[in-house]
């Protein structure tokens, strides 16, 4: 039997887009994905409609699950979601869906053939990025060099709102993972790499959200923090899980 796999949105304030997001998700999955598949919303902290937005969409999709968390964090919601799933595989991308669907084939595969984490990147050879504004061009490009030259790493982008990963890796390297925050992403990769998981880079297709409630500048610094947390504090053991 295929693998299945749970694809987790992490939301925040998301009424108007979780719809839409959930719609095309759904219609995507059934038409290009074989795997047994759920769409798991992980509300961190929403103070609008957003709940019941969910709910209702849970009660009108039975392959669509909700949980609801009262402190915010994209990491802290990803965290929950991916410890408590049953599925084989885990995965997530952002609410506005700025990464072309036409990638999660690609990352399944690459699961499927005995990598751990596959991620989707805006920075790889054959990616495709419209519309960036420069100054998030120019501030992902330096975080990204950054993390190569602090910590000698092979993954391309960290910041991608679009990856997936096995169970078992999941299991082995969540609980090591201190940030709740947009830091997750990274302290998650830069880990996984250097403790000898396998990680594949998926090229994307990736179109810039004019709307973003990403605070570019101070995100970046919040990060940088990360950064020298985990290169002067020691990263934690983890053992790579056997193959099955």
């Amino acid at each position: 039997m295929p693998a299945s796999i749970d694809i987790v949105i992490p939301v925040l304030n998301e009424e108007h887009d979780l719809p839409r997001c959930v719609t095309t998700l759904r219609q995507f999955m059934a038409g290009a994905i074989p795997n047994p598949w759920r769409i798991v919303i992980a509300d961190n902290g929403s103070d609008d409609t957003t709940p019941d937005v969910s709910r209702r969409l849970m009660q009108e999709y039975p392959e669509v699950g909700y949980i609801r968390l009262e402190q915010r964090g994209r990491g802290r919601a990803l965290r929950k979601a991916w410890l408590e799933s049953q599925a084989d595989m885990v995965s997530y991308m952002d609410v506005d869906l700025s990464t072309d669907l036409v990638a999660f084939p690609p990352m399944v595969k690459a699961l499927e053939e005995g990598y751990d984490l596959a991620v989707g990147s805006r920075l790889a050879r054959g990616a495709t990025v419209r519309r960036r504004m420069l100054k998030r061009e120019i501030t992902s490009r330096g975080y990204n060099m950054l993390i190569k030259a602090m910590f000698l790493t092979r993954f391309s982008d960290a910041q991608c709102g679009f990856k997936a990963m096995t169970r078992a890796a999941a299991q082995a390297l969540l609980p090591h993972i201190k940030d709740t925050g947009w830091f997750f992403d990274s302290e998650l990769l830069i880990i996984a790499e250097k403790r000898g998981f396998r990680i594949k880079d998926v090229p994307v297709t990736w179109t810039d959200d004019p709307d973003t409630r990403v605070r570019v500048i101070r995100t970046a610094m919040k990060d940088v923090q990360g950064l020298l947390r985990l290169r002067f504090g020691g990263l934690p053991r983890v053992e790579r899980p056997p193959l099955s």
